[in-house]
């Protein structure tokens, strides 16, 4: 049985080189922490002006909290989503896609944030 220690000390954040040829290169995604999904979830379910879901670059969002340099710190920041969300779909989706396995992240899992975003748009008031 492991104890307390063993686990807090494991390894357990998993990367790996994803060839991005639309880039000129390759990028290093890493899994995301139990936090980092956390994160992720509830910025994809962000409320905006108007009482709206905002889950635009719901993809964008994943490869920016998982895009690492060869040090481990991050490619990206939060406010890059827009600038990344006007790079190429199919670079934006191999890294997601990455992104979601080594994370655990099922497609039902991000069907359920999709889900639970437009559940609480049919909620909202059609009045301004």
């Amino acid at each position: 049985m492991l104890n307390r220690d063993q686990i807090l000390q494991t390894q357990d954040l998993p990367v790996e080189v994803v060839p991005v040829p639309e880039w000129g290169g390759e990028v290093r995604v890493r899994t995301l922490t139990g936090a980092e999904r956390d994160e992720w979830e509830v910025e994809c379910t962000r409320r905006r002006a108007g009482d709206r879901v905002d889950i635009r670059g719901v993809m964008a969002r994943l490869v920016v909290r998982s895009a690492m340099d060869e040090e481990g710190r991050p490619l990206f920041t939060v406010a890059d989503v827009d600038a990344l969300n006007r790079k190429s779909a199919r670079a934006i989706g191999r890294l997601f896609k990455v992104a979601q396995r080594l994370s655990g992240l099922t497609d039902e899992d991000v069907q359920v944030v999709a889900k639970n975003s437009e559940s609480d748009l049919s909620d909202a008031s059609g009045s301004d």
